[in-house]
């Protein structure tokens, strides 16, 4: 039985929430219920197949085909997050993506997850990239510290006017920080669709394309529920996207706290093996955004 107090507290909580969902300043995309409320199959739908009324979703690979998915919405700013469980096994030669794309070509802009398939045993490489203004080139990996086939995790996108951060359970594995001030680009004047694929990559998603996909291990399946966006929908309220009072935009997201700082800093300690701003072959100069302090 509820106590007084109790009561008071779930009253005041469905008041704050209550205010909150008719906010002018804080008019956002909701959380889709389903995935066709809120996506849309864009090739070989034969090979995408609701689960549970459509609250999560199974991608398929096979010798005939990937496939793929797309917000029907595109937004400015915000977060966006899915629970994926990554094909098991012997998955070598298999990405599966999930990314943010502005759907231009010469300026795109591209906030990118791949998961790049491994031989069984070996952990599973995580590449971020970032394109802004049509600029890429500029992918991190890690190797996750779990095996992301045997249940679902939560990877999310977090995009504001400061930076974008890139989410494992919470854990902050990429900082893209605006240095616009500075001559750098940033992704901040193109909307952007939330995508998903599963393809093959064989000839660079494994140890450079060294290990081949075993086909005999066909199909393939990865696994998708949760989807969450909460950002400014384009077209939207006209001052969605510069309004700074977002809640993506609040002091707590501009930059990490010192708890998620700790914890970037152990995974690029412990997990990254790769980072395009070291590799002096390829960018015998610094690239700017690399240059510490910034």
């Amino acid at each position: 039985m509820a106590t007084p107090r109790t009561s008071l507290r779930f009253s005041i909580l469905y008041l704050f929430l209550h205010l909150l969902a008719w906010t002018p300043s804080l008019l956002v995309w909701a959380r889709p219920a389903t995935f066709l409320q809120d996506f849309q199959v864009t090739w070989s739908d034969s090979h995408i197949k609701q689960i549970d009324g459509g609250r999560s979703i199974q991608l398929v690979l096979d010798q005939s085909s990937g496939c793929g998915f797309v917000s029907k919405n595109q937004f400015l700013f915000g977060r966006v997050s899915m629970k994926i469980k990554l094909i098991p096994g012997d998955s070598a030669g298999t990405v599966t993506a999930f990314y943010m794309n502005s759907n231009t070509d010469n300026v795109r802009d591209e906030l990118d997850f791949e998961f790049l398939g491994n031989r069984s045993g070996q952990p599973y490489t995580v590449q971020t990239n970032v394109y802004a203004h049509g600029k890429g080139n500029r992918e991190q990996r890690i190797n996750l510290w779990f095996d992301p086939s045997a249940d679902f995790h939560t990877y999310s996108i977090l995009w504001n006017h400061y930076h974008v951060v890139f989410y494992v359970d919470e854990v902050p594995i990429r900082v893209y920080k605006n240095n616009e001030r500075r001559g750098i680009p940033y992704p901040k004047s193109q909307s952007m669709g939330v995508y998903s694929t599963l393809w093959e990559a064989d000839n660079w998603a494994t140890r450079g394309g060294l290990e081949k996909i075993d086909w005999s291990k066909a199909p393939f399946y990865a696994y998708y529920k949760d989807f969450d966006i909460e950002g400014c929908p384009v077209p939207g309220p006209t001052n969605c996207a510069s309004n700074l009072r977002n809640w993506w935009e609040g002091p707590g997201y501009q930059q990490l706290d010192a708890i998620q700082a700790r914890r970037y800093r152990w995974v690029r300690i412990n997990h990254m093996i790769y980072d395009y701003c070291a590799d002096r072959s390829r960018f015998p100069i610094i690239p700017p955004e690399c240059v510490a302090g910034i």
